[in-house]
């Protein structure tokens, strides 16, 4: 058990494999979303014809400068992130327009897999581990109805207050038993 990975706080424990989880969570690539959006039209369709705007809306960035004035960056070449991604999925580039800006990809039927290749250099400048950032709840605002009604009790209790008259003295009339045993100048 470990303290919470987060925050630092030890009032919160965790096992060892949820703060693992935390710490390190998938690593996800640029073009992981184009990947998982082709895999899911395979199943409906052979071709799929993209707008390059499209494609930026699918990856939530923009694409690379070269992607808009070269075809050679929509080749099916295997060496590169971008094109792994629409292989990775079983799709190939057919057709490319950049003039009108869209490309066609055509269903290859080969899925090819992720290889993944543990890095052995280690730079002597690696960046310090930074948590993930804490999601602390937010405390909600009481609504503008509930204001009001609170402000208005409080002018209401504060007219009261300024509207009671000011008596000096005791505010309890003596009792008639009282008046009759004492007079006011010998009171026990």
């Amino acid at each position: 058990m470990v303290s919470d990975v987060s925050t630092g706080d030890y009032t919160k424990m965790f096992c060892l494999n949820c703060a693992r989880r935390i710490v390190s969570p998938k690593s996800r690539g640029k073009y992981d979303p184009l990947t998982s959006y082709l895999k899911f039209r395979a199943s409906f369709t052979d071709t799929v014809k993209l707008s390059f705007a499209k494609i930026d809306g699918i990856i939530g960035e923009n694409l690379p400068m070269s992607a808009y004035r070269e075809e050679k960056w929509w080749n099916n070449v295997p060496n590169g992130m971008h094109s792994k991604a629409w292989l990775d999925a079983g799709w190939k580039t057919e057709e490319v327009n950049l003039k009108e800006g869209y490309v066609v990809f055509k269903k290859s039927g080969t899925i090819q897999k992720r290889s993944f290749k543990r890095r052995t250099s280690r730079s002597k400048y690696k960046k310090p581990f930074t948590p993930v950032p804490a999601r602390f709840p937010r405390s909600r605002k009481p609504s503008k109805t509930k204001v009001a009604k609170l402000y208005a009790r409080l002018r209401n209790i504060e007219r009261k207050r300024t509207s009671m008259p000011k008596l000096h003295g005791s505010f309890k009339s003596k009792p008639s038993h009282e008046k009759r045993l004492f007079k006011p100048e010998n009171k026990p």
